[in-house]
Protein backbone atom coordinates (compact mmCIF):
# COMPACT_ATOMS: atom_id res chain seq x y z
CA UNK A 1 0.00 0.00 0.00
CA UNK A 2 1.59 3.09 -0.69
CA UNK A 3 1.70 6.21 1.64
CA UNK A 4 -0.66 8.46 -0.88
CA UNK A 5 -3.50 5.50 -0.50
CA UNK A 6 -2.82 5.64 3.11
CA UNK A 7 -3.60 9.64 3.22
CA UNK A 8 -6.42 8.94 0.60
CA UNK A 9 -7.91 6.09 2.84
CA UNK A 10 -7.35 8.20 5.86
CA UNK A 11 -9.93 11.05 4.51
CA UNK A 12 -12.73 8.51 3.55
CA UNK A 13 -12.45 6.65 6.70
CA UNK A 14 -13.13 10.05 8.59
CA UNK A 15 -15.78 11.72 5.63
CA UNK A 16 -17.76 8.27 6.68
CA UNK A 17 -17.56 8.52 10.45
CA UNK A 18 -19.60 11.78 11.13
CA UNK A 19 -22.67 13.59 9.89
CA UNK A 20 -23.22 13.77 6.99
CA UNK A 21 -25.16 17.33 7.21
CA UNK A 22 -25.43 18.77 10.46
CA UNK A 23 -21.59 17.96 11.17
CA UNK A 24 -19.19 18.20 9.20
CA UNK A 25 -15.88 15.61 8.19
CA UNK A 26 -13.39 15.67 11.11
CA UNK A 27 -10.24 17.12 8.98
CA UNK A 28 -7.78 17.23 12.40
CA UNK A 29 -6.00 13.81 10.55
CA UNK A 30 -4.89 16.28 7.26
CA UNK A 31 -4.10 18.87 9.14
CA UNK A 32 -1.75 17.16 11.64
CA UNK A 33 -0.16 15.72 8.40
CA UNK A 34 0.36 18.94 6.62
CA UNK A 35 1.90 20.55 9.73
CA UNK A 36 3.97 17.89 9.99
CA UNK A 37 4.93 17.91 6.54
CA UNK A 38 6.15 21.07 6.45
CA UNK A 39 8.21 20.23 9.60
CA UNK A 40 9.76 17.61 8.10
CA UNK A 41 10.21 19.99 5.36
CA UNK A 42 11.98 22.58 7.47
CA UNK A 43 14.42 20.24 8.75
CA UNK A 44 15.54 18.64 4.99
CA UNK A 45 16.11 22.36 4.04
CA UNK A 46 18.41 22.83 7.15
CA UNK A 47 20.36 19.17 6.39
CA UNK A 48 20.61 20.43 2.76
CA UNK A 49 24.24 22.01 3.44
CA UNK A 50 25.77 19.02 5.63
CA UNK A 51 27.06 15.81 4.11
CA UNK A 52 25.71 14.14 1.29
CA UNK A 53 26.52 10.45 2.65
CA UNK A 54 24.38 8.08 3.22
CA UNK A 55 20.40 8.39 2.56
CA UNK A 56 19.13 11.94 2.91
CA UNK A 57 16.01 12.76 4.93
CA UNK A 58 12.61 12.72 3.18
CA UNK A 59 9.04 12.72 4.08
CA UNK A 60 7.27 10.01 2.65
CA UNK A 61 4.02 11.39 2.89
CA UNK A 62 2.90 10.25 6.50
CA UNK A 63 6.40 10.06 8.62
CA UNK A 64 9.27 12.18 8.25
CA UNK A 65 12.69 9.93 7.84
CA UNK A 66 16.21 11.52 9.44
CA UNK A 67 19.59 11.44 7.62
CA UNK A 68 20.88 7.74 7.86
CA UNK A 69 24.46 6.52 7.40
CA UNK A 70 24.64 3.42 5.10
CA UNK A 71 23.72 0.60 6.60
CA UNK A 72 22.03 1.86 9.45
CA UNK A 73 18.15 0.96 10.47
CA UNK A 74 16.00 3.14 11.35
CA UNK A 75 12.64 2.84 13.64
CA UNK A 76 10.19 5.17 14.42
CA UNK A 77 7.25 4.82 15.94
CA UNK A 78 3.74 4.95 14.15
CA UNK A 79 2.71 8.62 13.71
CA UNK A 80 0.67 10.97 15.98
CA UNK A 81 -2.07 10.81 13.09
CA UNK A 82 -2.95 7.19 14.03
CA UNK A 83 -4.20 8.23 17.49
CA UNK A 84 -7.27 9.50 15.80
CA UNK A 85 -8.36 6.46 15.13
CA UNK A 86 -6.94 3.88 17.74
CA UNK A 87 -4.05 3.15 20.59
CA UNK A 88 -1.32 1.58 19.33
CA UNK A 89 2.64 1.60 20.03
CA UNK A 90 3.65 -0.48 16.61
CA UNK A 91 6.38 1.01 15.14
CA UNK A 92 8.15 1.25 10.91
CA UNK A 93 11.58 0.59 10.10
CA UNK A 94 13.30 2.04 6.76
CA UNK A 95 17.52 0.17 6.09
CA UNK A 96 19.55 3.02 4.21
CA UNK A 97 21.04 1.03 1.56
CA UNK A 98 23.94 2.31 -0.90
CA UNK A 99 20.99 2.70 -3.31
CA UNK A 100 18.95 4.69 -0.88
CA UNK A 101 15.82 3.77 1.46
CA UNK A 102 14.09 0.48 1.46
CA UNK A 103 10.61 0.24 1.51
CA UNK A 104 8.99 0.55 5.14
CA UNK A 105 8.59 -2.71 7.18
CA UNK A 106 6.06 -3.93 8.04
CA UNK A 107 3.83 -1.41 5.93
CA UNK A 108 1.93 1.49 8.01
CA UNK A 109 -1.42 0.25 7.74
CA UNK A 110 -0.17 -3.44 9.48
CA UNK A 111 2.59 -2.14 11.70
CA UNK A 112 -0.08 0.81 12.98
CA UNK A 113 -3.59 -1.22 13.08
CA UNK A 114 -5.26 0.72 10.56
CA UNK A 115 -7.84 -0.87 8.24
CA UNK A 116 -7.81 -0.59 4.54
CA UNK A 117 -11.60 0.14 4.17
CA UNK A 118 -14.39 1.67 6.58
CA UNK A 119 -16.36 -1.64 8.05
CA UNK A 120 -19.42 -2.46 6.03
CA UNK A 121 -21.56 -2.04 9.37
CA UNK A 122 -20.77 1.03 9.44
CA UNK A 123 -20.63 2.20 5.67
CA UNK A 124 -24.31 0.79 6.01
CA UNK A 125 -25.00 2.58 9.18
CA UNK A 126 -24.28 5.98 7.53
CA UNK A 127 -25.98 4.61 4.67
CA UNK A 128 -29.44 4.21 6.34
CA UNK A 129 -29.09 7.46 8.32
CA UNK A 130 -29.07 9.42 5.43
CA UNK A 131 -31.79 7.42 3.27
CA UNK A 132 -33.96 8.02 6.66
CA UNK A 133 -33.17 11.90 6.82
CA UNK A 134 -33.35 12.22 2.96
CA UNK A 135 -37.04 10.58 3.04
CA UNK A 136 -38.11 12.21 5.81
CA UNK A 137 -37.43 15.89 4.76
CA UNK A 138 -39.02 15.28 1.35
CA UNK A 139 -41.78 14.34 2.90
CA UNK A 140 -41.92 16.83 5.34
CA UNK A 141 -41.62 19.08 2.55
CA UNK A 142 -44.30 17.54 0.74
CA UNK A 143 -46.75 17.74 3.65
CA UNK A 144 -45.75 21.12 4.93
CA UNK A 145 -46.53 23.11 1.85
CA UNK A 146 -49.71 21.59 1.54
CA UNK A 147 -50.42 22.54 5.06
CA UNK A 148 -49.08 26.31 4.67
CA UNK A 149 -52.02 25.94 0.93
CA UNK A 150 -54.85 25.34 3.10
CA UNK A 151 -54.22 27.67 5.17
CA UNK A 152 -53.72 30.56 2.86
CA UNK A 153 -56.46 29.65 0.67
CA UNK A 154 -59.35 29.87 3.50
CA UNK A 155 -59.72 33.05 4.33
CA UNK A 156 -62.26 31.45 7.88
CA UNK A 157 -58.67 30.55 9.07
CA UNK A 158 -56.52 33.62 8.47
CA UNK A 159 -55.78 34.59 12.05
CA UNK A 160 -52.96 35.61 14.64
CA UNK A 161 -52.98 32.18 15.76
CA UNK A 162 -52.26 30.39 12.41
CA UNK A 163 -49.85 33.45 11.08
CA UNK A 164 -46.97 31.61 13.62
CA UNK A 165 -48.76 28.40 12.62
CA UNK A 166 -47.81 29.37 8.74
CA UNK A 167 -43.98 30.74 9.88
CA UNK A 168 -43.83 27.80 11.65
CA UNK A 169 -44.13 25.46 8.68
CA UNK A 170 -42.11 27.78 6.31
CA UNK A 171 -39.04 27.03 8.63
CA UNK A 172 -39.48 23.70 8.24
CA UNK A 173 -40.01 23.90 4.76
CA UNK A 174 -36.64 26.10 4.61
CA UNK A 175 -34.73 24.14 6.61
CA UNK A 176 -35.42 20.74 4.31
CA UNK A 177 -34.51 22.65 1.45
CA UNK A 178 -31.57 24.20 3.13
CA UNK A 179 -30.47 20.57 3.83
CA UNK A 180 -30.54 19.19 0.45
CA UNK A 181 -28.86 22.13 -0.60
CA UNK A 182 -26.19 21.70 1.28
CA UNK A 183 -26.12 17.74 0.66
CA UNK A 184 -25.97 18.58 -3.08
CA UNK A 185 -23.19 21.01 -1.96
CA UNK A 186 -20.85 19.49 -0.19
CA UNK A 187 -21.34 15.68 -1.11
CA UNK A 188 -21.94 15.28 -4.11
CA UNK A 189 -18.84 13.48 -5.19
CA UNK A 190 -16.64 11.42 -3.40
CA UNK A 191 -14.12 12.54 -4.32
CA UNK A 192 -14.57 16.22 -3.34
CA UNK A 193 -12.09 17.10 -0.48
CA UNK A 194 -14.03 18.52 2.22
CA UNK A 195 -10.54 19.74 3.99
CA UNK A 196 -10.04 22.22 1.47
CA UNK A 197 -13.23 22.99 -0.03
CA UNK A 198 -14.07 26.88 -0.09
CA UNK A 199 -15.98 28.03 -2.92
CA UNK A 200 -18.89 31.03 -2.72
CA UNK A 201 -21.53 28.34 -3.47
CA UNK A 202 -20.17 25.84 -0.92
CA UNK A 203 -20.14 29.01 1.95
CA UNK A 204 -23.75 29.97 0.80
CA UNK A 205 -25.00 26.94 1.39
CA UNK A 206 -23.83 26.69 4.74
CA UNK A 207 -24.95 30.43 5.68
CA UNK A 208 -28.53 29.58 4.25
CA UNK A 209 -28.56 26.29 6.17
CA UNK A 210 -27.79 27.68 9.67
CA UNK A 211 -29.96 30.71 9.14
CA UNK A 212 -32.80 27.98 8.18
CA UNK A 213 -32.15 26.06 11.45
CA UNK A 214 -31.69 28.89 13.75
CA UNK A 215 -34.81 30.75 12.50
CA UNK A 216 -36.60 27.45 12.92
CA UNK A 217 -35.61 27.16 16.58
CA UNK A 218 -36.54 30.53 17.16
CA UNK A 219 -39.99 30.23 15.72
CA UNK A 220 -40.36 27.45 17.63
CA UNK A 221 -39.85 29.81 20.33
CA UNK A 222 -42.34 31.88 19.26
CA UNK A 223 -45.04 29.20 19.59
CA UNK A 224 -44.03 28.91 23.07
CA UNK A 225 -44.73 31.85 23.84
CA UNK A 226 -47.98 32.29 22.19
CA UNK A 227 -49.39 29.20 23.74
CA UNK A 228 -48.04 30.56 27.32
CA UNK A 229 -49.87 33.65 26.22
CA UNK A 230 -53.09 31.94 25.59
CA UNK A 231 -53.49 29.97 28.56
CA UNK A 232 -52.75 33.20 30.78
CA UNK A 233 -55.82 34.79 28.94
CA UNK A 234 -53.52 37.98 28.52
CA UNK A 235 -52.49 38.42 25.01
CA UNK A 236 -53.62 41.32 22.88
CA UNK A 237 -53.76 40.09 19.15
CA UNK A 238 -52.78 43.38 17.84
CA UNK A 239 -50.60 43.94 14.51
CA UNK A 240 -47.90 45.14 16.94
CA UNK A 241 -47.62 41.83 18.75
CA UNK A 242 -47.26 39.70 15.34
CA UNK A 243 -44.78 42.63 13.87
CA UNK A 244 -43.25 41.62 17.25
CA UNK A 245 -43.21 37.97 16.74
CA UNK A 246 -42.11 38.26 13.22
CA UNK A 247 -38.96 39.88 14.14
CA UNK A 248 -37.97 37.82 16.73
CA UNK A 249 -38.51 34.56 14.56
CA UNK A 250 -37.30 36.24 11.02
CA UNK A 251 -34.99 39.43 12.42
CA UNK A 252 -33.10 38.08 14.87
CA UNK A 253 -31.50 34.85 13.38
CA UNK A 254 -30.19 37.72 10.46
CA UNK A 255 -28.59 39.65 13.32
CA UNK A 256 -26.75 36.94 14.84
CA UNK A 257 -25.70 35.29 11.19
CA UNK A 258 -24.74 38.39 10.13
CA UNK A 259 -22.12 38.93 13.19
CA UNK A 260 -20.69 35.48 12.70
CA UNK A 261 -20.53 35.80 8.76
CA UNK A 262 -18.18 39.07 10.07
CA UNK A 263 -16.16 36.52 12.74
CA UNK A 264 -15.43 34.17 10.13
CA UNK A 265 -14.40 37.11 6.90
CA UNK A 266 -11.82 38.44 9.19
CA UNK A 267 -10.83 36.18 11.79
CA UNK A 268 -11.49 32.36 10.43
CA UNK A 269 -11.95 32.56 6.59
CA UNK A 270 -10.94 28.62 6.31
CA UNK A 271 -12.61 26.31 4.24
CA UNK A 272 -16.21 26.17 3.79
CA UNK A 273 -16.70 27.68 6.97
CA UNK A 274 -18.33 24.29 8.45
CA UNK A 275 -15.96 23.10 10.71
CA UNK A 276 -17.01 24.10 14.03
CA UNK A 277 -14.98 22.40 16.63
CA UNK A 278 -12.96 24.46 19.10
CA UNK A 279 -13.88 27.64 17.61
CA UNK A 280 -15.09 30.41 19.36
CA UNK A 281 -17.01 31.98 17.13
CA UNK A 282 -19.33 29.13 16.75
CA UNK A 283 -21.23 30.10 19.58
CA UNK A 284 -22.40 33.57 17.69
CA UNK A 285 -24.90 31.07 16.37
CA UNK A 286 -24.82 27.84 18.90
CA UNK A 287 -25.34 30.55 21.84
CA UNK A 288 -28.85 32.13 21.15
CA UNK A 289 -29.73 28.40 19.63
CA UNK A 290 -28.91 26.58 23.33
CA UNK A 291 -30.78 29.19 24.79
CA UNK A 292 -34.05 29.58 22.83
CA UNK A 293 -34.40 25.17 23.60
CA UNK A 294 -33.64 25.74 27.53
CA UNK A 295 -36.25 28.84 27.51
CA UNK A 296 -38.80 26.53 25.11
CA UNK A 297 -38.16 23.39 27.73
CA UNK A 298 -38.92 25.98 30.69
CA UNK A 299 -42.06 27.14 29.27
CA UNK A 300 -43.64 24.06 28.41
CA UNK A 301 -43.11 23.12 31.48
CA UNK A 302 -44.93 26.41 32.47
CA UNK A 303 -47.40 25.55 30.13
CA UNK A 304 -48.02 22.53 32.30
CA UNK A 305 -48.00 24.04 35.74
CA UNK A 306 -51.18 26.43 34.07
CA UNK A 307 -52.91 23.16 32.92
CA UNK A 308 -52.75 21.79 36.08
CA UNK A 309 -53.99 24.51 37.65
CA UNK A 310 -56.31 25.48 35.18
CA UNK A 311 -57.92 21.41 34.99
CA UNK A 312 -58.40 21.45 38.98
CA UNK A 313 -62.42 20.78 38.95
CA UNK A 314 -62.63 23.13 41.78
CA UNK A 315 -61.21 26.21 39.48
CA UNK A 316 -62.88 25.14 36.29
CA UNK A 317 -66.30 26.74 35.17
CA UNK A 318 -68.67 24.32 33.75
CA UNK A 319 -69.18 26.62 30.44
CA UNK A 320 -65.42 26.49 29.63
CA UNK A 321 -64.21 22.89 31.09
CA UNK A 322 -64.30 21.12 27.72
CA UNK A 323 -62.09 24.62 26.24
CA UNK A 324 -59.48 23.42 28.59
CA UNK A 325 -59.81 19.80 27.91
CA UNK A 326 -59.77 20.50 24.25
CA UNK A 327 -56.63 22.75 25.00
CA UNK A 328 -54.70 20.69 27.21
CA UNK A 329 -54.78 17.76 24.53
CA UNK A 330 -53.60 19.53 21.94
CA UNK A 331 -50.89 21.45 23.90
CA UNK A 332 -49.79 18.03 25.63
CA UNK A 333 -49.14 16.70 22.11
CA UNK A 334 -47.12 19.10 20.73
CA UNK A 335 -44.80 19.50 23.86
CA UNK A 336 -42.57 16.41 22.38
CA UNK A 337 -42.61 18.67 19.27
CA UNK A 338 -41.14 21.89 20.34
CA UNK A 339 -37.36 20.61 20.46
CA UNK A 340 -37.90 19.26 23.84
CA UNK A 341 -35.77 15.67 21.84
CA UNK A 342 -32.71 18.55 21.37
CA UNK A 343 -32.63 19.39 25.12
CA UNK A 344 -30.94 15.29 25.26
CA UNK A 345 -27.22 17.48 23.44
CA UNK A 346 -28.23 20.98 24.53
CA UNK A 347 -25.19 21.21 26.75
CA UNK A 348 -23.22 18.96 25.27
CA UNK A 349 -20.26 18.85 22.86
CA UNK A 350 -20.99 18.67 19.28
CA UNK A 351 -19.18 15.62 18.57
CA UNK A 352 -20.25 13.41 21.77
CA UNK A 353 -21.58 10.39 20.90
CA UNK A 354 -21.95 11.21 17.16
CA UNK A 355 -23.29 8.10 16.00
CA UNK A 356 -26.32 8.28 18.60
CA UNK A 357 -26.48 12.47 17.95
CA UNK A 358 -27.17 11.39 14.03
CA UNK A 359 -30.30 9.03 14.85
CA UNK A 360 -31.68 11.82 16.82
CA UNK A 361 -30.96 15.28 15.29
CA UNK A 362 -31.30 13.95 11.46
CA UNK A 363 -33.77 10.81 11.47
CA UNK A 364 -36.12 11.94 14.42
CA UNK A 365 -35.59 15.94 13.13
CA UNK A 366 -36.40 14.94 9.94
CA UNK A 367 -39.92 14.13 10.61
CA UNK A 368 -40.56 17.05 12.94
CA UNK A 369 -41.95 19.15 10.22
CA UNK A 370 -44.23 16.27 9.60
CA UNK A 371 -45.50 15.48 12.53
CA UNK A 372 -46.17 19.49 13.34
CA UNK A 373 -48.13 19.95 10.68
CA UNK A 374 -50.38 17.14 11.23
CA UNK A 375 -51.04 18.50 14.48
CA UNK A 376 -51.18 21.93 13.60
CA UNK A 377 -53.01 21.62 10.41
CA UNK A 378 -54.77 18.31 9.63
CA UNK A 379 -55.85 17.03 12.73
CA UNK A 380 -57.36 20.75 13.51
CA UNK A 381 -60.90 20.49 13.54
CA UNK A 382 -61.44 24.21 12.65
CA UNK A 383 -59.55 23.06 9.18
CA UNK A 384 -61.27 19.88 9.01
CA UNK A 385 -65.00 21.68 9.38
CA UNK A 386 -63.64 24.55 6.89
CA UNK A 387 -62.60 21.50 4.26
CA UNK A 388 -65.49 19.83 4.61
CA UNK A 389 -67.51 22.64 4.52
CA UNK A 390 -66.00 23.69 1.38
CA UNK A 391 -65.94 20.15 -0.28
CA UNK A 392 -70.01 20.20 0.56
CA UNK A 393 -70.27 23.50 -0.94
CA UNK A 394 -68.17 22.31 -4.45
CA UNK A 395 -70.73 19.42 -4.32
CA UNK A 396 -73.37 21.94 -4.15
CA UNK A 397 -72.22 23.91 -7.18
CA UNK A 398 -71.71 21.06 -8.83
CA UNK A 399 -74.55 18.58 -8.31
CA UNK A 400 -76.94 20.78 -6.64
CA UNK A 401 -76.94 18.32 -3.15
CA UNK A 402 -77.30 20.30 -0.10
CA UNK A 403 -76.05 18.35 3.11
CA UNK A 404 -77.81 19.14 6.48
CA UNK A 405 -74.19 19.41 7.36
CA UNK A 406 -73.34 22.82 5.18
CA UNK A 407 -75.48 24.64 7.88
CA UNK A 408 -73.39 24.13 10.75
CA UNK A 409 -70.02 25.93 10.11
CA UNK A 410 -69.48 27.08 13.86
CA UNK A 411 -65.82 26.21 14.39
CA UNK A 412 -65.19 25.98 18.35
CA UNK A 413 -62.00 24.71 18.76
CA UNK A 414 -59.37 26.55 20.71
CA UNK A 415 -56.73 25.06 17.83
Amino acid sequence: MSCLHLRGMFLSMCLASTAWSSLHPECEFIFQLEKEERHCLQYIAEQGNRSTEGCRPFWDAVACWPHAAVGEPVQKACPAVFSLFKNNTGSVSRNCTSEGWSRAFPPYHIACSVDDDLPEAEQSYFATVKLIYTVGYSISLVVLAVAVFILLLFRRLRCARNFIHIQLFVTFILKAVAVFIKDATLFSSDDTNHCTLSTFACKASVVFCHYCVMSNFFWLLVEALYLNSLLLSSFYHSLRCLWGFTLLGWGVPVLFIVLWIGSRVYFEDTECWDINEDSPYWWIIKGPIVVSIAVNFILFMNIIRILIQKLNPRLIHFNNSSQYRRLTKSTLLLIPLFGTHYMVFNFLPDYFNVNLRLCIELCIGSFQGLLVSILYCFLNQEVQKEVHMQWLRWQERSYGVVSPAAKCSQMDTPF
